[in-house]
Formats: structure tokens, sequence, C-alpha cells
């Protein structure tokens, strides 16, 4: 797709408030503390073995890209967000292992064609604003008879209803930006690969998260980790009013999912699990 002078500015622009809103708060902290059993889920799905050349693309500080070290995997991860890569480095080193961390644009990776035998995404392209382009990248990059591995949030689960909660309080998005929890979709990540994928396996599972004692405290703790509710916050900073009202709902959708019982909050985060492999 040819882009205009105007389009590449505002596509660098939008690129560089991604980067910062990720470098908000402390997500390592989140994929420590929070998700990181999700990256060896999808390692182990995606069938990664020695030797082979691994991709993990967005992989923030690694959650993915250290278990397929483990693996025996040869792996790169690239992230928009270099910022992050300092945990996960110092995490690979304390695992034992090798991971060779690049900046990179999810939507423009700078990798030939078909360089990777596994290309993995944890949580991770599916934030990437322009859905098609991220997918095509995934493809184009993976070589016939690889496999691609996604893990990705639902609309419907918990954090997909966190993002539709701070939706109205939130900057409205660029023209051709698409929510991020529609990766969760099995229907709408088919419609993105198309025919240059096969062997397409899909499943839901649940991540459960006991972490926090209340709802509240759930809240507050993605609001001082976690870049997209962080910047969110940033933006209605001045309106102390609406700052109350998401305040109120994202400790009302906490008592909504929560299942624990008295003095502990348990909740169960859905996600999306999909392998295929490049035709």
């Amino acid at each position: 797709m040819t882009m205009t002078t105007d389009q590449t500015e505002a596509d660098r622009a939008l690129k560089a408030k991604h980067r910062a809103m990720w470098a908000l708060g402390d997500y390592p902290a989140v994929a420590r503390d929070i998700v990181g059993d999700l990256g060896p889920v999808l390692v182990q799905a995606s069938g990664v073995g020695p030797g082979e050349r691994v991709l993990d693309v967005a992989a923030g500080s690694g959650n993915a890209s250290i278990p397929a070290a483990a693996a025996g995997a040869s792996v790169i991860a690239s992230d928009l967000t270099p910022e992050l890569f300092e945990t996960g480095r110092k995490a690979a080193a304390k695992a034992g292992v090798e991971v060779d961390w690049q900046q990179a644009d999810a939507e423009a990776l700078p990798y030939p064609d078909a360089s990777f035998d596994t290309v993995l995404s944890c949580l991770g392209v599916m934030f990437a604003p322009h859905h098609q382009a991220g997918a095509d990248e995934l493809v184009r990059v993976l070589r016939p008879g690889g496999t691609l591995g996604l893990l990705s949030w639902t609309p419907d689960g918990f954090i997909g209803q966190m993002f539709a909660t701070m939706k109205p309080y939130a900057p409205a998005p660029p023209p051709g930006a698409q929510p991020p929890p529609l990766w969760g979709s099995e229907d709408h990540v088919r419609a993105l690969l198309g025919d240059r994928v096969t062997e397409v396996s899909a499943s839901r599972a649940s991540l459960v998260v006991d972490e926090f004692a209340t709802p509240a405290a759930f809240r507050d703790y993605f609001k001082a980790n976690y870049g997209p509710t962080i910047a969110v916050y940033r933006a209605i900073a001045d309106d102390k009013e609406k700052v109350a009202a998401l305040d109120r709902e994202l400790e009302a959708l906490g008592r909504r999912f929560d299942r624990g019982t008295s003095g502990s909050s348990v909740l169960d985060w859905e996600y999306l699990l999909l392998t295929c492999e490049r035709t």
C-alpha cells in the first residue's frame, strides 16, 4: 500500500504514541506477576523445539521468547518499545538462555520473507492498530510449512471488557485503528490470515488471576502499572468526575467477574489460543 506523506507522518506519530504508552508504568511486572504463565502455554502449543528459528512479535519483556529459547530455539524478541528489553535481558540471563532483542514495528517487520520456522505473539500483535498489516507481516516472515502461534485476549473476556469499559473515557482512535480484543475472535483472525495458512487450531481458555484481594485492588494495580490504563486516566486527569466514574466502572467490572470467596478475589481472564501453518 502506497502511503502519502501525511499518512506516513500520522503513522509515525501513532507508533511513537504506542511506544510511549507501553513504556508507562511497569508492564514487565504485569507480564511477570500476572500473565507470566501464558508464554509457556503458547510455546508448547506451537511445538517450538531445538534448532528452530523463532520470531516473537511484540515480545515485550519476553514472556514467550524466554521459554522458546529454553526449548532450544534461536529466538529474536522484537518489540516497538525497547524500554521493555532490559527486564527481559535480566530474566533471560537468570533463566540461562540467550535471546536477541530487537526493536521492530509489528506492522513493518525488518526481516526477509520466509525467514523463520515459527512466529509467535503472546498478547502482543493484537495491540498493533492496523490488524491486516500486522497479520500480513506475521505470514510474510514465516517460511512455508512453518508454525504461527497467537495468544490474544477475547472481546467478551475480562480484559476485552476492561478495554470496552475504558473506551468511552479514551481519546478517539485514529482512522483505521481497530480494537485489540478483535484478535481474540477466531473468525476475525481467520479472515485476516485467509488462505495463506492451513491446519488452523483454535481454542479458548482462561488464565486464573488470584493476585488481587479485591476488585478495587485490581483497578489500582492496573492504574499504576498497565500502560493502556494509565494512558486513559491521564487523558481524563483534569476531570475529577470522569476519573471517579471510571474508578467505579472498573471496580464494578472486577466484581462482575469475581468468583472468589470472602477475602479473596478470583478472576478468569479468557484468551484465544490459535496455531496454524503457512501454506
